[in-house]
């Protein structure tokens, strides 16, 4: 059974109704700061965390006196856009004390369907867990339109836990697990201690959503552990109104666990293996040899490039005598491929005019 002890890297989902007051529209301080808390504690004993956190309609919302229910959108972006300054600045002077720094990634959901974006959003979040920043994520609710929104944190906070290749994602709930039917309405009820496998049946019993601040529901957290186990992740529903709600989950506090059906690497793995190649590359011996080793693909040892590919697109990597070696997502076009075919890392940017990927293909996005 999964548990917060073996987690490496871990997502949280925090909700509008755990951070913000439904009567007053003020932060939860003294809550944020016991998550706080628990996020120091994980990262002490070298867990990666992503926090994935809705709160900027809520707090804005509260700021400007817009009602709580049936804003227009206009009214929804403009309280998202002061809103997502206060939450931003919380979540830094909750966390600074334990000598965390934060950083706001706003996204949306075409962040997550256009690979080259999506490549982006991976590689800044890599980036910024490497250099020991603790990601603060939200829908981009100013500028997000409904055909291009998530909707509810619940599916983006997967999203992310896959995009970030976490081994765990943790949704802070208004109940402590997924039940067989509502238990605020239902004394029969039974609460899941560990799902294997999201069946019809399952399915049938989620309802949805449950209070004025939240849009997400049982629904959308199966759709959540449905993305997120397919992609080597364990996922946990558990009660987030506590204080301490980490530390509590890993001392054993009620929680339905999802069991992931393969690992994150795997995952995405048989994910990359799955597109249909838009071009070819062709490597030297050396660069062949480096991948054989598990290495990143640099434009050094790569003598040929076909194709009419852009950023992101799946590109099959040949060996010098032709062989298929592997298939990989680029990060370059194929023009620009082109153009720096041969050429160290430090000669790009005289190449391109502008400082580019230090690599043609990340290994963690190859499959050789």
């Amino acid at each position: 059974m999964a548990s917060l002890t073996n987690a490496k890297r871990l997502v949280v989902k925090i909700g509008s109704a755990l951070l913000v007051d439904r009567e007053t529209g003020a932060l939860r301080s003294e809550w944020l700061l016991s998550l706080a808390q628990d996020v120091a504690d994980l990262r002490g004993r070298g867990v990666d965390v992503v926090l994935v956190s809705s709160g900027s309609i809520a707090l804005g919302r509260g700021v400007l006196g817009l009602p709580t229910q049936d804003l227009a959108l206009e009214q929804s972006q403009a309280a998202a856009a002061v809103g997502q300054i206060q939450l931003a600045r919380a979540y830094e002077e909750a966390l600074a004390p334990h000598g965390i720094i934060t950083a706001q990634v706003l996204v949306t959901l075409e962040d997550s369907t256009d690979r080259r974006r999506y490549l982006n959003s991976r590689a800044t979040m890599e980036t910024l867990i490497g250099l020991g920043v603790t990601p603060i994520v939200n829908e981009n609710d100013t500028i997000a339109t409904d055909e291009i929104r998530y909707g509810d944190n619940d599916r983006l906070a997967a999203q992310v836990a896959v995009t970030v290749g976490a081994d765990m994602l943790v949704l802070l709930s208004d109940v402590d697990g997924f039940y067989s039917c509502n238990p605020q309405i239902d004394s029969a009820a039974q609460r899941y201690d560990i799902i294997d496998k999201i069946t019809p049946k399952i399915e049938s019993q989620a309802g949805d959503a449950g209070s004025g601040l939240s849009k997400g529901g049982m629904k959308t957290k199966l759709m959540a552990a449905r993305v997120a186990t397919d992609a080597g992740c364990a996922m946990a529903i558990t009660l987030g109104s506590p204080h301490n709600p980490l530390k509590l989950l890993e001392s054993g506090a009620n929680a339905t666990w999802f069991t992931a059906q393969t690992d994150p690497q795997a995952a995405r793995k048989r994910w990359i293996g799955a597109m249909k190649s838009r071009g070819t590359v062709t490597v030297d011996g050396g660069a062949q040899a480096a991948l054989a080793q598990g290495k990143s693909l640099l434009p050094a040892g790569v003598t040929a490039v076909s194709g009419d590919f852009g950023r992101g697109d799946a590109v099959e990597i040949l060996g010098a005598d032709g062989t298929h070696l592997g298939l990989g997502l680029v990060r370059y076009t194929g023009e620009e491929a082109r153009l720096i075919k041969g050429r160290r890392t430090g000669d790009i940017a005289a190449v391109l005019g502008y400082s580019g990927r230090a690599v043609l293909m990340h290994r963690d996005d190859m499959v050789i």
